[in-house]
């Protein structure tokens, strides 16, 4: 087994999610088997309890995970599934050795950060490649060089090399490498005690990948190499770029995988990046564009809607389109008014979320868009709040409302689902992961997706109220996807509108960069179409 650290250094946000996707992808090109992981050294067991402002989106993995926004990365550049286990945090490290120790696991013996919690992370490390269908596991390290709460991992990847071969274990290490405008200047002292920091841990890394504003000439490269105390061709320049898409194509002509599989000692092909560079050259020639409002109680932080801005992307270039997303408050709804507001955008998006803040904003965006034919998508909250409306001023409920916002509502066609009224942990106890949906013949939902059953994952505790569902199709609220004994309501939609379509479940977690997802593509298609630039038929994009 060979196995890749991805750690970094100087600040965060550098980008270790995508350096490590790139990696993965370049290797997956090149015919190797690749496995990939997030470590992430905070004490929450996962971030399913951690505020949108904080720790960004939350994603979802098809067996119920809750993980970091990197592994949507991972899954949309390896165009892999992956698991809960994909995911590690110190909490679940923790929790696990402090429950080994509980039942006498430990055989009395005390229990210590080294050797019992770095071998739990160790143990973890290599169970990604258990299956023995995998050829290299990348690791990402979550946080910069000096975190204390990141030592654990560091050091038990330090033990990894020591234990399987510097033949089979490289660090790769992600650092600044600023510009000063004023004095004209690239400076390297940040990579340098980035570096060292490192050292200090007994870590060497093999490659550095420079993030940096302007090139890095060889002169800079040399010094870097030099004083980090690396081979110059492993100097990697890490350049701003358009999009998150080029990065890989930009690491590749930089010689990064060649490298890789030299040090790693690996026999394989040139990667085969041909697809991957017909979809960037296709972005590229974009002329184009649609604004789509995006109304949300998180628009403060982008990384809540991570998923989503990737899946209009995807859907963006499939329509030949650039999709510019429009951030509304939902709070800026009730104080400006809908009409105001969405002023100028060809459709609009009402994801997730949580709580009663916005509410309103959020309604009155999605009886603007029923009343005046604006393509319309709504997403798990999206859905429940287009229920919401439609039950308030088209069925004649005026007191319609979810129980999450009011416990006691007399009208709650939005409702605890069946087994959450008493669950008293927050973390891991929703609705959770992929579950199959059946989809309706002759709705909309079924021309998108062009086919009677798809698997979509959820996060949710809230439903459609079976009590008003007859309510609602008597007045025209079609529900054209339910669980498959038709107990849960999935999709909703509304026949004679131009594309007014909600889902309970997240879409955008399963959007590629070559595959668009349906509802996605759908709704970017209508909205060209909103604003006069459809020419032609668009192909049938199936999920």
């Amino acid at each position: 087994m060979k196995y890749i650290f991805v750690t970094g250094g100087v600040v965060s946000s550098l980008g270790k999610g995508i350096a490590a996707a790139s990696i993965g992808l370049l290797l997956k090109q090149r015919g190797l088997r690749v496995a990939i992981q997030k470590f992430d050294p905070y004490l929450n067991v996962d971030p399913g309890t951690m505020s949108p402002f904080q720790h960004g989106e939350v994603f979802v993995t098809d067996d119920g995970g809750e993980t970091d926004l990197d592994l949507g990365h991972y899954e949309r550049f390896l165009d892999q599934r992956l698991t809960r286990d994909s995911s590690v945090t110190a909490g679940k490290v923790y929790q696990a050795v402090i429950e080994r120790e509980r039942s006498g696991g430990y055989l009395g013996k005390t229990v210590q950060v080294v050797p019992h919690v770095t071998d739990e992370i160790k143990t973890r490390i290599k169970a990604a490649g258990n299956n023995g269908d995998v050829d290299v596991i990348i690791t990402e390290v979550g946080g910069t060089t000096g975190d204390i709460e990141g030592l654990p991992f560091l050091e038990a990847c330090r033990q990894m090399r020591h234990e399987e071969g510097a033949d089979n274990v490289i660090f790769v290490h992600l650092v600044l490498v600023p510009y000063i405008k004023a004095a004209k200047e690239i400076k390297t002292k940040p990579t340098q005690h980035s570096v060292k920091g490192l050292l200090e841990i007994g870590i060497q890394p093999d490659i550095l990948l420079c993030r940096t504003e302007v090139p890095l000439g060889p002169e800079i490269r040399g010094k870097i190499a030099l004083f980090c105390n690396v081979r110059e061709r492993a100097v990697i320049e890490a350049r701003d770029v358009a999009s998150i898409y080029h990065v890989p194509l930009h690491l590749h002509r930089d010689g990064l995988d060649d490298i890789v599989i030299k040090l790693l000692h690996i026999e394989a092909k040139e990667p085969d990046m041909g697809e991957w560079e017909r979809m960037i050259q296709r972005m590229t020639a974009i002329e184009r564009s649609v604004k789509i409002a995006v109304v949300g109680k998180y628009v403060q932080i982008q990384d809540a809607y991570k998923s989503i801005i990737e899946s209009f992307t995807h859907a963006g270039v499939e329509n030949d389109v650039h999709v510019d997303v429009s951030w509304i408050d939902a709070e800026d709804v009730e104080k400006l008014g809908a009409e105001e507001a969405l002023r100028g955008v060809s459709a609009v998006l009402v994801p997730g979320g949580f709580g009663e803040r916005g509410i309103a904003g959020k309604l009155e965006a999605i009886r603007y868009a029923r009343e005046n034919d604006l393509p319309f998508l709504g997403i798990c909250l999206g859905l429940q709040c287009a229920v919401i409306e439609f039950a308030r001023n088209v069925c004649g409920i005026k007191d319609a409302l979810s129980s999450e916002f009011s416990p006691n509502c007399p009208s709650p066609v939005i409702d605890l689902m069946e087994g959450q009224t008493h669950s008293g942990h927050k973390g891991g106890t929703m609705r959770l992961g992929a579950y199959p949906c059946k989809i309706k013949p002759g709705t909309l939902a079924a021309e998108i997706y062009g086919t009677d059953e798809v698997s979509e994952r959820h996060r949710h505790r809230w439903e459609v109220n079976n009590e008003y569902r007859e309510t609602l199709e008597r007045n025209g609220l079609t529900i054209s996807g339910t669980s498959p004994d038709g107990s849960l309501v999935e999709i909703v939609e509304i026949g004679d509108h131009p594309y007014f379509i909600a889902s309970q479940f997240h879409p955008e977690l399963k959007s590629r960069p070559n595959r668009p997802h349906p509802l996605f593509f759908g709704l970017v298609r209508a909205a060209k179409a909103q604003r006069g630039a459809l020419s032609s038929p668009a192909r049938q994009v199936s999920a």
